[in-house]
């Protein structure tokens, strides 16, 4: 049996939780004694149940309604509704794939690039199945990793479509998002997250993905989410071309009452994806939820600050946009960093992100439509990088945990090692994601085409797409 697990908590610090008491079989020095099925189903801890569950709706609830009334409420009046569909359905067809393929694909073993197809269809996962958590004799019911896991597969896909918003058929849409889960996304969870956890290293010592095994921090997705989906997105906006009239004609947000509100369910699903990615309810899950927090807030302030010193004025864009910046700055670091730390993270993320929302995209030329690419990308590269400085001990961060012994404990941190493997990561998100989704645009361009006729376009996707408006009067 394979046994799987996120590469977050690996890493990060396990806390108490890994010196409580243990069955007597586990107590020897050296790799421990792989546990069996029954045993397993004694260390289950019914908190780690119920808050990885609970985690699981709060990431839901960051795809439907959350980004989708964030999205909806940039794009014009026009195009609100053809964007609530595109992420809701994305989401639907995301979940299938999940359950049909994706979960194998990413989380069974394989080669260190892409796991098999033993589990598709969830073949062999039941209700007395198991998936470790990152803690010796530490398990959750398999389905509760599915299932977690699986809303993490349903939003990345739904963050790339605002970078090529009100200008995308949406059959087209649908078609990309099954090809890039299964080529592009899958093999990336798989090299970041998937090994078979820690009371089976004696058995399966060389059974990682393949950043895993160089050693990568991804807490909770800042390479396999956010990098992942923001050069997608950067590739798919390039490729597709600029909206008609862009930028010559004005196309503010038609509802920034909806951008807040979807901002700020973010800000609370985002609890669930990052310390949820913990898979324990302890003292790690903890650490997350305050990194998330502050940094956030940091981030939001400093968009503010740079705004006011800008324009003489902050705005509730820009504040709702900064907000978005820390909390996927962030994400690969919240297990690791220390509070202090994340506000620094959270500050400096911020005017990097504003820089090229407002100056590099406009000297490119190209039409990243919500700023995919200058929020979630950048703002993932930042944070994938300043994890490995974060996550330091000297810096009040939690580093990393050797897990060659029983009980595990923290290795030595070598800072310029961890930057420079954090940037190999982030260039292999890079080219995977960038080369592997302008492949499969260009096939979909040439075969269905991805853009609707100019009159559908000016006519708007809401009722060009799907004969309804989102509104009435």
């Amino acid at each position: 049996m394979t046994f799987s697990k996120k590469l977050g908590g690996a890493m990060g610090a396990i806390g108490a939780s890994l010196l409580t008491a243990a069955p007597a079989w586990a107590q020897a020095a050296g790799p421990i004694k792989a546990p069996t099925v029954e045993q397993m189903a004694t260390m289950v801890n019914k908190g780690d149940v119920s808050w990885m569950l609970v985690s699981s709706v709060l990431v839901l609830m960051m795809s439907i309604p959350a980004l989708a009334l964030f999205y909806g409420g940039l794009v014009r009046t026009k195009n609100m509704l053809s964007v609530l569909m595109q992420v809701f359905m994305i989401v639907s067809v995301a979940a299938l794939v999940w359950c049909c393929w994706g979960y194998s694909m990413a989380f069974t073993s394989g080669s260190p690039f892409v796991g098999g197809f033993s589990k598709a269809f969830l073949m062999g996962v039941s209700g007395t199945t198991y998936a470790a958590t990152f803690s010796n004799n530490v398990y959750l019911p398999e389905f509760v990793f599915v299932i977690f896991q699986m809303t993490f597969a349903c939003i990345t896909p739904a963050l790339i479509v605002g970078a090529f918003a009100e200008r995308v058929k949406f059959s087209a849409l649908i078609v990309f998002v099954v090809a890039w889960l299964t080529i592009v996304y899958f093999p990336i969870a798989h090299m970041v997250w998937y090994w078979a956890g820690p009371d089976f290293l004696a058995d399966a010592p060389t059974d990682y993905g393949y950043l895993w095994g160089m050693g990568a921090l991804d807490f909770a997705g800042g390479t396999v989410v956010h990098i992942n989906a923001g050069i997608a997105g950067l590739v798919g906006c390039v490729m597709i071309g600029k909206r008609i009239g862009f930028p010559k004609e004005p196309m503010a947000p038609h509802s920034l009452t909806m951008t807040m509100i979807g901002a700020s369910l973010l800000w609370v699903g985002w609890f669930g994806f990052n310390a949820g990615s913990n898979l324990e309810a302890n003292a790690v899950t903890g650490v997350a939820f305050i990194n998330t927090f502050v940094a956030t807030a940091a981030a939001a302030v400093a968009w503010a600050l740079v705004e006011q010193f800008h324009h003489g004025k902050a705005s509730l864009l820009g504040a709702c946009t900064g907000a978005v910046a820390g909390l996927v700055a962030i994400t690969p670091a919240s297990g690791f960093a220390a509070p202090m730390t994340s506000i620094v993270l959270g500050f400096v993320v911020s005017p990097i992100c504003y820089l090229f929302v407002t100056k590099v995209k406009s000297a490119l030329g190209y039409d990243d439509s919500l700023d995919v690419f200058g929020v979630h990308c950048i703002g993932g590269i930042i944070g994938a990088i300043g994890t490995g400085i974060v996550a330091d001990p000297a810096l009040g961060g939690q580093g990393f945990f050797d897990y060659t012994v029983f009980p595990a404990g923290v290795g030595a941190y070598d800072m310029g090692a961890q930057v420079i493997t954090q940037i190999k990561a982030v260039l292999v998100t890079l080219v995977w994601s960038g080369v592997g989704s302008a492949v499969l645009y260009f096939i979909i361009d040439k075969t269905i085409g991805l853009r609707p006729s100019a009159d559908d376009e000016l006519q708007g996707l809401d009722l060009s797409s799907h004969g309804e408006r989102a509104y009435n009067y």
